[in-house]
């Protein structure tokens, strides 16, 4: 019988956008459904995820959150740890949650300049989207882990598309931000000059152990940001931070790692997450679940394309730039999709597999907070973490995505310098994490980079960390 091999190519292009996707090509293998060979109470365990979904769903309002039908089992399985912290967490939202009283306490605090105490059981932090699909999907699930260590309610602005891309993900309360929240007008102005950053307090001296606890602050993590503004991955500032009841954060980062190299932390999360490198996997799986609309362009493409073959293999290109010709010098290192589609309707491969090409999109030009295009971006990453192998770019978080929900380790390419192939031209990742792309490498954090064993400096970024589970190094 004569192997198949189906190519996907998906095809996003950026140009000058740091850390922004960009195109894929990927090929898959076909799969058994999962319940097959498996008892009721088996079957149950593998469609809520091993205890990570809450059940109590009205399942046809969001067909993807328990669908697992297109993917096999994962391999790593969460713990006991986290799965009663994540019901803990439910039950806390649900408790403060937008429209109940907790709520409604906490936004009348936010119309006094200053308090003498947070004085209040329920705490918020409110994660703002910023840059592409990539960042904002990676920095949610770092706020969102941050909100679990810190027992706080996460809230996400709602007023760009995340609504036409994920379900809300905890159940009988939402996490969206209300429309009418009393900070609305001036979350587009928080930015590090703004005198409630927490950064530039700092810089001023307007913050120290005699200060009054403001009601809310502003957190700039970027990768660009100031050394004050890293104070936040310090011990004795989240003491700080911690009596604040509102917390504002921006970033375009997956910073992760560093929330393990804070002591108070590292106690909690090794119990969280015994096997380290699963943290994306397993929060990312909780916490996103695509829309009917992003759904249907996923299963339409598995099942006309992938669901025949017999191996799978996704392949993520990211471009950083748009000189004449730009596209030759990755094609130096993978034969990119229409390339790939030519050679193999003209010729068979040596070994004598059918190999076919497919291009879920012809989207080449980044079109952040335009429906649609996020949409077909989003549905683009599920099917490349649907691969049996994956291979990815240099810090693209297109990539990162991809590979922390599919449960992959994928094969890196390298940057080309000067329009040239690097020699190796690309490398096996540790793990797959996503990389923090710039961590703080020093301040408060220096002196326990070299301790944790499972963070690592990443493949791809000499200034970025990772998390890794030491026993695969071994």
């Amino acid at each position: 019988m004569i192997k198949l091999t189906i190519a996907i190519a998906t095809c996003l292009v950026l140009c000058l956008v740091l850390l922004l996707p960009s195109s894929n090509i990927s090929y898959r293998h076909k799969y058994d459904l999962p319940t097959n060979g498996l008892n009721d109470s088996e079957q149950q365990s593998e469609k809520l995820l091993g205890g990570l979904l809450a059940t109590g769903f009205e399942e046809k309002s969001c067909l993807s959150r328990y669908d697992q039908s297109m993917s096999k089992p994962s391999p790593y399985k969460p713990s006991r740890h986290i799965v009663s912290k994540l019901r803990s967490y439910e039950m806390l939202h649900k408790r403060c949650g937008p429209g109940t009283k907790a709520y409604k306490r906490a936004t009348k605090q936010l119309g006094h300049n200053e308090l003498s105490s947070s004085g209040d059981e329920c705490r918020y932090v409110v994660w703002m989207p910023m840059f592409g699909l990539g960042n904002r999907m990676l920095s949610l699930v770092s706020v969102f882990l941050y909100a679990l260590l810190t027992d706080r309610v996460m809230l996400v602005d709602q007023r760009n598309d995340i609504t036409d891309l994920f379900c809300e993900p905890f159940p009988e309360t939402s996490w969206l931000l209300p429309l009418d929240f009393p900070l609305n007008d001036q979350l587009d102005s928080f930015n590090r000059e703004h005198s409630r950053c927490y950064g530039t307090m700092l810089k001023n001296h307007g913050i120290n152990s005699t200060s009054i606890i403001p009601s809310h602050l502003y957190l700039d993590i970027f990768h660009d940001s100031r050394d004050h503004d890293k104070k936040f991955f310090c011990e004795e500032d989240q003491a700080f931070l911690d009596k604040v009841t509102w917390l504002v954060v921006k970033s375009n980062l997956y910073f992760v790692p560093s929330l393990w190299m804070i002591p108070s932390f590292q106690t909690k999360l090794i119990k969280l997450f015994p096997q380290k490198e699963t943290v994306f996997h397993h929060l990312a799986r909780y916490l996103f679940h695509p829309t009917n609309q992003v759904w249907g362009m996923v299963t339409r493409s598995y099942n006309a394309y992938l669901s025949r073959a017999d191996e799978r293999l996704g392949i993520q290109v990211r471009v950083f730039s748009k000189p004449v010709g730009y596209f030759q010098h990755v094609m130096d290192q993978i034969l990119y999709s229409d390339h790939l589609k030519n050679m193999f309707l003209e010729q068979a491969s040596s070994t004598g597999e059918t190999i076919e090409v497919y291009q879920p999109s012809g989207e080449k030009i980044q079109q952040t907070d335009k429906k649609l295009h996020d949409q077909k971006a989003l549905a683009e990453i599920y099917l490349l973490s649907l691969t049996d192998e994956l291979v990815t770019s240099t810090r693209s978080t297109f990539g990162y995505v991809a590979q922390g929900l599919g449960g992959l380790k994928p094969w890196i390419l390298y940057e080309p310098r000067d329009k040239k192939t690097p020699n190796p031209p690309c490398v096996r990742a540790m793990s797959m994490e996503p990389c923090f792309l710039r961590a703080p490498l020093h301040g408060c954090q220096a002196k326990t980079i070299k301790i944790p064993p499972f963070v690592r400096i990443c493949e791809d970024w000499k200034t970025g960390l990772k998390l890794v589970d030491v026993s695969d190094e071994l």
